[in-house]
């Protein structure tokens, strides 16, 4: 799953702001906003529904490798 971290980093790749994630994911927009706050993880559906919105975006997510968890755009 990915971090609050990776959630950002993807939206500012992606130039989206929490509001249209949360449209697009079809979740509450508290529920990012809590997420990249770490103030809250969100429960399981709408985790993955969040990475599923990013990745069909065009969002990799990079798995902790040694040098932590990352982003990039797949085009």
């Amino acid at each position: 799953m990915i971090t609050p971290d990776q959630c950002r980093a993807a939206r500012a790749l992606l130039r989206w702001t929490q509001e249209h994630l949360a449209n697009e994911a079809a979740i509450g927009l508290s529920t990012v906003e809590d997420f990249e706050a770490h103030r809250r993880q969100p429960i399981q559906r709408n985790l993955q529904a969040i990475e599923k919105t990013l990745q069909v975006a065009g969002v990799i997510f990079i798995p902790k490798n040694g040098g932590g968890p990352g982003v990039r755009l797949a085009r």
